[in-house]
């Protein structure tokens, strides 16, 4: 999807949005679009405010300057009522897991449609049997998570992040406590997203993931975010620590 895309078609657009961390802005005029479909990486070095822009689209941190929209809401207007209901429509996954230790995989899914309304029993179960079976963890349903393996437990959290289907994912280095193997694993469920009509935007420091997952690339860089082609982007460049 090309910069001419419709407005209909974005999930993400900010205009001119300065992100801020209390009162200390860390990124300035950004504008990004992300489409329906789009695979968008957010790559940067560490304090780069890749994760602050990232909360920023989720509204836990406030639109102080610009606009930004995302599925449908505007978050410099939306009411602190409405946040719920924006989150419904989208996706959390996050690098440390987060999911509830002394709860089964199953219960920990079935707290998130208590918590958003669901009452159903019979509808719970199949919404929850349909997800972990999306992400090839159907087996796993009554398992604890300490029975399982990192990536399996990140494709807990991926099948967490869709139950509500919500059209947009946002993952915060989904892969950054994995091997090599489970973090392939985590990509192949997240890319597939894409070929099911829903968006992902990813935070990553993983240079070989994205150079074998491609997508579009936002760079967070000298409070800047600017996009580029991933063919130009070496890994030295975005992928170290500052000092």
């Amino acid at each position: 999807m090309d910069n001419k895309m419709e407005e209909s078609a974005l999930l993400v657009e900010t205009t001119d949005l300065d992100v801020y961390q209390e009162n200390n802005m860390v990124l300035e005029h950004v504008n990004i679009k992300v489409g329906v479909g789009e695979f968008v990486y957010l790559i940067g070095k560490v304090g780069s405010g890749k994760t602050s822009l990232l909360k920023t689209l989720y509204a836990d941190l406030p639109v102080k300057t610009g606009n930004v929209k995302v599925a449908g809401y505007e978050l410099k207007k939306i009411k602190n009522k409405n946040v719920p209901l924006l989150r419904r429509k989208i996706g959390m996954v996050f690098q440390d897991l987060e999911l509830m230790s002394d709860r089964s995989v199953y219960e920990n899914l079935r707290f998130v449609l208590r918590a958003t309304n669901w009452k159903n029993k019979n509808d719970i179960d199949i919404r929850i049997n349909e997800v972990l079976e999306s992400v090839g963890m159907f087996d796993k349903k009554h398992s604890m998570p300490n029975r399982l393996s990192g990536g399996e437990k990140q494709s807990v959290c991926i099948a967490r992040a869709l139950l509500n289907n919500p059209p947009v994912i946002f993952a915060d280095e989904p892969t950054g406590n994995l091997d090599p193997e489970s973090a392939d694993i985590v990509m192949c469920l997240l890319y597939k997203l894409c070929e099911s009509g829903k968006s992902v935007i990813m935070v990553t420091h993983n240079y070989s993931v994205m150079k074998k997952y491609p997508g579009k690339v936002y760079i967070c860089n000298d409070h800047k975010v600017t996009e580029e082609m991933e063919e130009c982007i070496e890994a030295d460049d975005y992928f170290g620590i500052e000092n």
